[in-house]
C-alpha cells in the first residue's frame, strides 16, 4: 500500500489513505448509481490495485489522480472486473507520466529528473488523450479533487484492505495455484521466491517493458451483494444487518520485529504471514502444517518461512514457525516466530537441521484457490467449472464451508501435482477379514497400511476372526483370537504417518454375540495389546431387550467344524451372525452370560478409561438408506459414520457462527440473528462440492471406487455450534437450545435432500438407487412429506448427506468450537502434534460483564451434566442420516451407575452411538484446564502405567500358553450361567454354573 506521495511541489507528505477513500467514494456516487457501502468498497479496490502496480515507488500527486481517474471510469463502464484492462491503463500512465521502475527506492524517487520525458512519451499521451476523448465528460469527472487530501499532514492513516482488494491482489500474485497447475514445485523454485510470485509475461513497448497479465479469473462478490441488497431494499420487515465500520489493518507484529531486527524475509513468507492475520498463532501453526502445500526440504533459501520441529518425542513432539537467516551445509539458524525460542532471552534464535523443517508455500487464500478450482475441474463444460469455482471460493472466503483436512490437504490437478496420490477421503472401512492367516495379512492389514499411508483413517470390524483358544486345524493349535489380531493392526497403525501429516488412526468393533467379547473390552487397558486405536462394542436392539429384561446372552459363533461346514464357512462367513442362523448354518454357543454382566464390564470399562465406546448397529441399519444393498458393518475412526465395506468418509463442514448477521447492540454485547438464506445457499453448495470430490480424488482400490461412484455417500457436517448458540445468547443444552437446535438442523437436513435431488436431475442419480427400497428406509420415512415427494420426482444423486464429525483441528484453526460440542473451556491447553498449547477463546471478551464475570449462557463441555450432552446429540440425531462424534464430558466423582444410566438414555432418545469421558480418567489427556498435563502426558507416555497382558505369538498361530486368568471356554454346559467379574489387573474372570 502506497505510504507516501510526491505533491506537484515536489514535496513528499504522507499519503492520507481515509480522505482518499472518502473523496474516490463521493465522485462514484455522484456520478453513478452506486450506494455508500458499494462505492467504498470499489474505491478500497481502486487504491488498492494502483498501489500493488507502483509497489514500493512512490506515485506524484499528478500521477495517481490520473490513474484513480482512468480506473474509476472503467468501473462505471462495469469493467472494474476486467484486470487486463485496468492494469494496461495503469502501466500506461505509468509510462506517460515517466513513472520510475518499480524497483525505484525512496532515494532514487527523490532524485528522478521530471523533465526527462521522450518523443515517444509524447506520442504515447497524446494517443491517450485521443482515446480519452471517445468516452463521456461524466466518466472524466469521476477524478477525485486530491490535492488537500494530500497536503493535511495531520495523520499517517494505515491501509485497510477488503474482500474485493484481496481477490483481486490474489489473481495476480497466484497464478501458479490458480492458472498454471501443470507447473511443479521444482520448476518454481529455480531462483528465489520464484515459487510463490511468478513473474509476468512482459512486452516491450517503445522501449519501456510494460507488465501483461494474464487472463484472470476474477469473483464478483460486489456484484452479488449489489443483487442481493437491491432485491430487498424495499422489505421494510427485515431487521437490517448492522455494517461494522472497516477497521485498519493491523500491523503484522512478527513482520514488524523482522524488519527492526535487520533480518530478511521472502515476499513468499511476509505475503504468508500477513494473509495469516485472521488466524490466531495455533490456528495458523495448524494451516501451514497440516493444510498448507510444502515444498522440498532442499529448496529451502534465506528468508523462507519454515515449520520446525523444536522437540522430538515420539509421541509429542513440538513444532513452531521460523524464518531461515542463515543456511550452511544442512544447517540453519531460524528466527523464531512461535515457540519457547521467540524470545529476547534466545535471541529468537533456534539452530536445526534443513531435514527437521517444511517450507510451506501456500496461503489460507492460496490454498482456498487451490482447492476451489481443482474440486470444480470436474464439472462437464467450462462455464460450469468457472462458475462453482467462483461459487466454492467464494464461500471458502466467508468461512461458509470448511472442507475436511484430506481435502484441504489433497486437492489438486494435473498429472504432476503435489498431491495426486493422497486420498481426498478422511477415513474408510475395508472388509472384516477372512479368517486366515492369509487373509489378515495379505489382504486386511495390505489395505490398511496402504489406506493410512495415504491419509485416511481405516475402521476394521474384527468379528469374523474365530475366538481365542479355538482349534486351528492346518497346525494343530489353538488361535490367540480376534483381539489379538486387533493388537497387530494397532501395532501397525503406530508405524504409520498418514500422508505427511498426521498418525494413522485406526477403529477396531467387536460385535456383542462374539466369544472374545470381554477381553476386547478390557484390551486397552493392558500395555502392548491394543494402543493405537479406538476400540467400540456392537450392540445388537436384541442385547438391549436382554439387558432391559434381565436376560441370559449367548457369546458363539459360526460351528465350521460341524460336518460340512468348512468349505461354507470359507467362502460365506462375513460376520453377519444372524444371516448365517437364517441359512441353517450351525453356531457353537461358547458361554451363556447374562447381558447386564456384559454390560457391567462395558460400562466399568468407560467409565475407567472413555472406552470402549458404544455403536447401536441394528438400530443404524434399520435407519440406513443403503440397507437394502450396503449393510453397515463399522464406524470410521471417530464414530461419525457407519460404513459399508470398501465405504468412505467423504466430509465437509458449515461454520455455523458464519451464517449469524449482526442486528443491534446493547450493554451486554453484540445482538445476532441467522441468516436463514445463506445457510440454506451453504448447504447445497457444500453438497455440490462433496459430490464433485468422489469424482476428483485418486482411488488407491478398485473396490473403493466401485463402492464409492455406485453409492456416493457424502457427510454435510458442522462446526461452531457452541460458538454460534452463544453469540444467540442460548445457553447450550437448555430446552431453548434443543429448541433452535432441531430447527437449524431440520433446515440443513431438507435442504441437502432436495440439493440431492437437484443433482440427480442434472448430473443422474447413484446407480444402486431404487425409489421403492429407497423410500422405505427408516431415516427417509421421517422426513417432511415436501422432501419425499422431491425424491420420488427427481430421485436422488447421493445415498446419504448428513455427519456430524469431531472437527477438533478444522475448528482449532478457525478460533471456533468444535463439530456439535460446546467449547471445552474459555481458556485451556490443548496437546497436539505442534505441542502443548494454551489456548484462549476471544469471543468472552465481547461479552464480560463488568464484575468480571460471563453470561449465564457462556457455558462449557466441563459445566454441562452428562446427560445435558446426550440431549443435545439426540436433538442433532433426528436430522442426521449417519451418525455423530461426541463426547459425553462427566465429572471425576461420576460413578459407574451414572455411566449405565447415561448409555441407556442414550439408547432411549434414539442416538446412534455413545462415548464417554469421565475427567482424569485417563493419564494422558488431550484437553485440559492444568498447565501440569503436558508433564503428566510425557510421564505416562515414558513409563507406560499399564498392566502387562499376556504375550502372544500370532505369527504362526502355534498353541497359545493358557491364561490362568482366563479359563478355557470351548467347551461349557449350553445351560451354564456365568457371573463375569474384573479382577485387580483389569482381567475378567468368571465363574459358570449349571
Amino acid at each position: 500500500m502506497i505510504d507516501k506521495i510526491r505533491l506537484n511541489s515536489g514535496e513528499i507528505v504522507d499519503f492520507q489513505y481515509e480522505q482518499t477513500l472518502n473523496s474516490i467514494s463521493n465522485a462514484l456516487m455522484e456520478r453513478s448509481n452506486f450506494n455508500e457501502k458499494e462505492a467504498k468498497g470499489i474505491a478500497q479496490n481502486i487504491i488498492g490495485l494502483i498501489s500493488e502496480k507502483f509497489n514500493d515507488t512512490i506515485p506524484t500527486q499528478e500521477n495517481f489522480e490520473t490513474m484513480v481517474g482512468l480506473v474509476s471510469k472503467a468501473t462505471v463502464h462495469d469493467t472494474i472486473d476486467n484486470s487486463e484492462i485496468i492494469s494496461n491503463q495503469v502501466e500506461q500512465t505509468k509510462i506517460d507520466s515517466n513513472q520510475p521502475e518499480v524497483s525505484e527506492t525512496f532515494e532514487q524517487a527523490s532524485e528522478n529528473n521530471s523533465d526527462n520525458e521522450n518523443e515517444e512519451d509524447d506520442d504515447a499521451e497524446e494517443g491517450e488523450d485521443e482515446e480519452s476523448n471517445e468516452d463521456t465528460d461524466e466518466s472524466e469527472s469521476i477524478v477525485p479533487e486530491t490535492s488537500q487530501v494530500f497536503t493535511d499532514e495531520t495523520q499517517n492513516i494505515e491501509t485497510v484492505s477488503n474482500d474485493a482488494e484481496v481477490l483481486e491482489k490474489e489473481e495476480q500474485n497466484n497464478q501458479y495455484y490458480y492458472d498454471e497447475p501443470e507447473q511443479t514445485n521444482n520448476e518454481l523454485n529455480k531462483e528465489n521466491d520464484q515459487f510463490e510470485e511468478p513473474q509476468p509475461k512482459t512486452d516491450n513497448l517503445e522501449g519501456h517493458q510494460v507488465e501483461v497479465q494474464p487472463e484472470q479469473n476474477i469473483e464478483q462478490p460486489l456484484e452479488q451483494e449489489r443483487q442481493n441488497k437491491e432485491s430487498n431494499e424495499n422489505n421494510s420487515e427485515l431487521p437490517k444487518e448492522v455494517v461494522p465500520e472497516p477497521k485498519q489493518k493491523e500491523i503484522n507484529k512478527d513482520l514488524q520485529l523482522l524488519d527492526e531486527l535487520g533480518i530478511h524475509c521472502s515476499k513468499q513468507a511476509r505475503r504468508i504471514l500477513e494473509e495469516s492475520d485472521n488466524f490466531d498463532e495455533l490456528g495458523r501453526s495448524i494451516f501451514l502444517d497440516r493444510y498448507s502445500v510444502k515444498d522440498k526440504k532442499e529448496n529451502t533459501q534465506l528468508g523462507d518461512l519454515v515449520i520446525a520441529i523444536t522437540k522430538e518425542d515420539a509421541k509429542y513432539p513440538k513444532k513452531d514457525l521460523g524464518v531461515v537467516k542463515s543456511i550452511v551445509g544442512d544447517k540453519v539458524k531460524l528466527h523464531m516466530i512461535t515457540g519457547v525460542f521467540s524470545d529476547k532471552v534466545n535471541n529468537y534464535e533456534f539452530e536445526t537441521s534443513i531435514w527437521m523443517c517444511d517450507r510451506p508455500v501456500e496461503s489460507i487464500r492460496d490454498a482456498h484457490k487451490r482447492v476451489a478450482r481443482a474440486v470444480s475441474s470436474v464439472e462437464s463444460s467450462e462455464e460450469l467449472k468457472k462458475e462453482w469455482s467462483d461459487k466454492f471460493l467464494e464461500h471458502l472466503q466467508k468461512k461458509h464451508i470448511q472442507p475436511a483436512g484430506r481435502i484441504m490437504t489433497g486437492a489438486s490437478m494435473g498429472e504432476d501435482a503435489y498431491t495426486k496420490n493422497l486420498t481426498l477421503f478422511n477415513c474408510y472401512v475395508i472388509p472384516s477379514p477372512k479368517d486366515s492367516r492369509e487373509s489378515i495379512i495379505k489382504d486386511t492389514l495390505y489395505q490398511m497400511t496402504e489406506i493410512m499411508s495415504r491419509g485416511g483413517g481405516v475402521g476394521i470390524n474384527i468379528s469374523t476372526l474365530r475366538p481365542r483358544y479355538s482349534y486351528v486345524k492346518g497346525v494343530h493349535g489353538k488361535s490367540s483370537g480376534a483381539v489379538s489380531w486387533g493388537g497387530l493392526f494397532s501395532y501397525a497403525t503406530g508405524l504409520i504417518e498418514q500422508g505427511g501429516s498426521r498418525r494413522g488412526a485406526l477403529m477396531l468393533m467387536l460385535q456383542d454375540w462374539h466369544p472374545d467379547i470381554e477381553e476386547f473390552i478390557t484390551a486397552k487397558r493392558k500395555r502392548g495389546m491394543i494402543e493405537n486405536a479406538n476400540v467400540s462394542v456392537l450392540i445388537s436392539d436384541k442385547f438391549m431387550e436382554a439387558l432391559e429384561n434381565d436376560s441370559n446372552w449367548n457369546l458363539e459363533f459360526p460351528d465350521y467344524e460341524a460336518e460340512g461346514m468348512r468349505k461354507l464357512y470359507n467362502s460365506e462367513w462375513d460376520g453377519d451372525i444372524d444371516k448365517w442362523k437364517q441359512l441353517g448354518r450351525p453356531v457353537k454357543i461358547y458361554k451363556v452370560v447374562k447381558a447386564r454382566d456384559i454390560w457391567k464390564v462395558i460400562v466399568s470399562s468407560a467409565h475407567a478409561s472413555a472406552e470402549p465406546g458404544i455403536v447401536f448397529i441394528e438400530r443404524y441399519n434399520k435407519l440406513s438408506n443403503s440397507y437394502y444393498f450396503n449393510p453397515i458393518v463399522c464406524t470410521n475412526p471417530c464414530g461419525e459414520q457407519g460404513l459399508p465395506p470398501w465405504g468412505v468418509c467423504n466430509l465437509g463442514h458449515l461454520y455455523m457462527a458464519s451464517f449469524l448477521k449482526q442486528i443491534g447492540e446493547d450493554n451486554q454485547g453484540p445482538l445476532y440473528e441467522i441468516s436463514w438464506e445463506e445457510l440454506k445457499d451453504s448447504v447445497k453448495v457444500l453438497n455440490r462440492f462433496l459430490d464433485n470430490v468422489i469424482d476428483l480424488t485418486p482411488y488407491h482400490f478398485k473396490e473403493n471406487e466401485e463402492n464409492q461412484k455406485n453409492e456416493r455417500r457424502v457427510g454435510c457436517g458442522t462446526l461452531g455450534l457452541g460458538e454460534m448458540l452463544i453469540k444467540l445468547r442460548i445457553k447450550y443444552g437448555s430446552p431453548e437450545s434443543l429448541e433452535i437446535i432441531d430447527k437449524i438442523y431440520k433446515v440443513i437436513c431438507e435442504e441437502a435432500y432436495k440439493s440431492s435431488t437437484d443433482l440427480a436431475a442434472e448430473k443422474g442419480e447413484f446407480p444402486m438407487f431404487d425409489k421403492e427400497m429407497f423410500m422405505q428406509s427408516g431415516f427417509v420415512k421421517k422426513l417432511p412429506d415436501h422432501v419425499k415427494q422431491q425424491i420420488q420426482e427427481k430421485g436422488m444423486r447421493n445415498v446419504t448427506l448428513i455427519t456430524q464429525a469431531p472437527t477438533g483441528t478444522v475448528g482449532t484453526m478457525l478460533g471456533s468450537s468444535t463439530g456439535i460440542e460446546p467449547y471445552y473451556a474459555f481458556e485451556f491447553y490443548r496437546q497436539s502434534r505442534l505441542g502443548f498449547h494454551k489456548v484462549k477463546i476471544p469471543l468472552a471478551k465481547s461479552y464480560v460483564n463488568e464484575d468480571g464475570s460471563l453470561p449465564e449462557y457462556f457455558v462449557t463441555a466441563l459445566d454441562l451434566s452428562p446427560e445435558d450432552h446426550v440431549r443435545v446429540q439426540a436433538a442433532v440425531q433426528q436430522w442426521t442420516d449417519s451418525s455423530i462424534s461426541k463426547t459425553a464430558n462427566a465429572p471425576e466423582n461420576f460413578s459407574v451407575q451414572d455411566t449405565a444410566n447415561l448409555y441407556e438414555l442414550a439408547y432411549k432418545l434414539g442416538c446412534k452411538g455413545v462415548t464417554i469421558y469421565r475427567d482424569n480418567s485417563r493419564t494422558e489427556q488431550v484437553l485440559s484446564t492444568s498447565e501440569d498435563t503436558e508433564k503428566k502426558n510425557m510421564e505416562s507416555a515414558n513409563e507406560g502405567k499399564k498392566v502387562d497382558a499376556p504375550l502372544n505369538d500370532i505369527s504362526n498361530q502355534t498353541q497359545v500358553p493358557e491364561d490362568p486368568k482366563q479359563p478355557q471356554p470351548e467347551e461349557p454346559s449350553s445351560g451354564a450361567a456365568c457371573e463375569l467379574k474384573v479382577d485387580a489387573y483389569g482381567q475378567v474372570y468368571k465363574s459358570c454354573s449349571e
